[in-house]
């Protein structure tokens, strides 16, 4: 007996040898019929090939590179710079018959968007090369349930670094959901893996690729409330006009990349950048990254998507808590105001007598204000940790009780679009006079925005630029001098009122020239900071007021750095949609490094000429390290 089971066992491993040793000569042979095929379309060139693995050229060299730095993306060992080994090492993949659980998955599942573009391509035999079943990604599809997607583009917000030009995701709408159950759709975001590492290395290392950026999927509440609710920002959402078809290889290829990694870049490689990979992943007849080679700024990538035609299907605005909380403000008057504040605070109860005395729409608009300043302040206080029941309890409980419709304001849309403000690169050439010379200026500023642009689509208030640079040219001497780079300039002016009372702030870093004498004019390091306070006034005007510090290194003080402290104070006003003028003045003392008292005098005005260009005039008086002297100068700007 033991003779015949060896005996069966031997016949047994002959055939298995047999029948692999065969399997694996067609399967060889198809491969090779496969290869040959896509040598002969050369489909490594192909559009698709090279969205699907981003490829991009070499700036410096002939061929490409892909973007993404994740090794484990390839399965060739050159596949980063060499599309034709890994999609040749790709097909071969897809004959594996290694196994597979649910940590593993198959080639054809692992890697499904490549899958399914060489299928249609190639028109795999079954036979062949069978199909695998995929259940992870089946299982994951069928949850999202996608059918449209929209680009969601929550505004700038100058308290984080990540987010001071604004912050895009993509949201996977289905066909169930309208807009009162929108919240619970799905998003997809690229972010920064930063281990919530903060100051001047987090600011480094964003800037030079110090941290990879991978793909994340979401609920939409969780991100409405960390930008709408927390970060007081409020959020664009643009529905796009892709296809089911184009909708799901979009999804494909964010499974693919959901273990891949890229360097991450503030400027250019950022979110926004890479949320434009997927659209063109989606739909490769799409060149949407193209434009950003060296940055990518968040409005102007979603501008690129708005301007394809028919690709834009629609646009709504979701306003921030902080901003339907203003407009219950503006619709209150003082009494109310001041009664609603109280309930917030604690200092009247539900059933005082003060909120038992209004009629029931005025109750119910006080008891709606104060519960949402109460979540307001909550949600903005880091040091909260759970919702404080105690207090807003009694205040829902009272609302509840009044038989009158939601006090819900109606908050209007801007009537400009992110999309459609000014672009962010900016140049000018202008005339000057600085006592006593004559001189023409050339002015380049890659990013962003200042006070004075035009503010259609812009934040109010917020100014934000990097590598701001400027030229002069003299006549009468017909020299060239360099006059001026600012490294980063950022002021924040958000007005005060009833209810929200934040700080305003400001803080830059350059290097120009300080005039010591009329021929005495050398560069300078210069560093200033300065915390403020900011109203709205009538007339849609803006004032503001700060405390500054300055620092000025040069080797024309004592110990090579001068430290001054004092008040600025200034004023925004819109005369009219096309005309800006802004009045400041700003005293410094100076006591160490030098004993001085500096000034300065600016009139400022901006003409907007445009959706992309302006005039602007400068007048100025100012006091440096020698005796005062006057200023004017008038430019021309273009932005693109």
């Amino acid at each position: 007996m033991t003779k015949i089971v060896a005996l069966f066992v031997v016949i047994l491993s002959l055939v298995t040898f047999t029948f692999l040793s065969i399997s694996f000569a067609v399967n060889s042979a198809y491969l090779q019929e496969l290869t040959e095929r896509v040598q002969k379309k050369r489909l490594w060139e192909r559009r698709e090939w090279q969205v699907l693995l981003h490829y991009k050229p070499k700036l410096f060299m002939p061929g490409v590179e892909s973007l993404i730095d994740a090794e484990s993306f390839f399965l060739a060992p050159d596949g980063k710079s060499d599309p034709q080994a890994e999609l040749e090492a790709t097909l071969a993949s897809f004959f594996s018959s290694g196994e597979v659980d649910d940590k593993k998955q198959h080639p054809q599942c692992a890697f499904i968007a490549r899958y399914n573009w060489l299928k249609q391509e190639l028109h795999f035999d079954p036979k062949h090369l069978p199909e695998q079943p995929c259940p992870q990604f089946c299982a994951w599809i069928t949850e999202l349930d996608p059918n449209e997607i929209t680009l969601v583009f929550p505004v700038a917000f100058l308290n984080n670094p990540a987010s001071m030009f604004g912050h895009t995701l993509l949201r996977i709408d289905t066909a169930s959901q309208d807009e009162s159950t929108r919240l619970l759709a799905q998003t997809v975001s690229f972010a920064a893996i930063t281990e919530q590492e903060r100051g001047l290395s987090f600011a480094l290392r964003g800037l030079f690729g110090g941290y990879p950026g991978k793909f994340s999927i979401s609920h939409y509440y969780v991100r409405v409330k960390e930008y709408g609710d927390i970060d007081n920002r409020d959020i664009w959402e643009y529905r796009l006009d892709l296809t089911p078809a184009e909708t799901l290889l979009m999804l494909m290829h964010v499974w693919e990349l959901q273990s891949a990694y890229f360097d991450y870049f503030f400027l250019d490689e950022n979110c926004s950048y890479q949320l434009l990979s997927l659209l063109e992943a989606a739909r490769p007849s799409l060149h949407l990254t193209d434009p950003f080679q060296w940055w990518a700024i968040p409005a102007d990538t979603i501008r690129s998507v708005t301007e394809v035609p028919g690709l834009l299907k629609g646009v709504r605005f979701r306003p921030a808590r902080s901003t339907v909380l203003k407009q219950r403000a503006l619709n209150m008057g003082s009494d109310l105001m001041v009664i609603a504040k109280d309930l917030a605070d604690g200092r009247i109860a539900a059933n005082s007598e003060a909120l038992q005395r209004l009629n029931p729409p005025d109750q119910a608009r006080a008891l709606e204000l104060a519960v949402e300043y109460s979540e307001y302040r909550q949600s903005s206080d880091s040091l909260s940790s759970k919702p404080d029941d105690h207090h807003l309890l009694p205040l829902l409980e009272a609302r509840s009780r009044l038989d009158v419709a939601p006090q819900i304001p109606q908050v209007k849309t801007p009537e400009v679009r992110p999309d459609q403000g000014h672009k962010s690169a900016r140049i000018g050439i202008g005339y000057g006079y600085e006592d006593p010379l004559h001189f023409l200026q050339f002015d380049f500023r890659p990013v962003y925005h200042d006070l004075l642009d035009p503010q259609g689509g812009f934040v109010r208030g917020a100014q934000l630029e990097f590598l701001n640079a400027s030229v002069r040219y003299y006549p009468g001497d017909n020299k060239v001098s360099l006059e001026h780079i600012g490294f980063i300039d950022i002021v924040s002016v958000v007005p005060r009122g009833r209810l929200l009372k934040p700080f305003s702030w400001k803080a830059n870093v350059a290097i120009g020239r300080v005039r010591f004498t009329s021929d005495d004019r050398p560069l300078t390091g210069q560093l200033n900071a300065g915390v403020g306070l900011s109203y709205d006034l009538p007339s849609n005007a803006l004032v503001f007021a700060f405390v500054e510090g300055s620092a000025v290194i040069s080797d024309r003080f004592h110990e090579k750095t001068a430290i001054g402290v004092g008040p600025s104070l200034g004023i925004l006003h819109d005369f009219s949609k096309q005309w800006r003028i802004g009045l400041s003045a700003r005293l410094l003392e100076f006591f160490q490094g030098t004993t001085c008292t500096t000034y300065e005098i600016v009139l400022d005005q901006c003409l907007r000429l445009s959706d992309q260009s302006a005039f602007r005039l400068e007048i100025s008086r100012k006091r440096e390290f020698g005796s005062a002297f006057t200023k004017a100068a008038l430019k021309w700007q273009v932005f693109f």
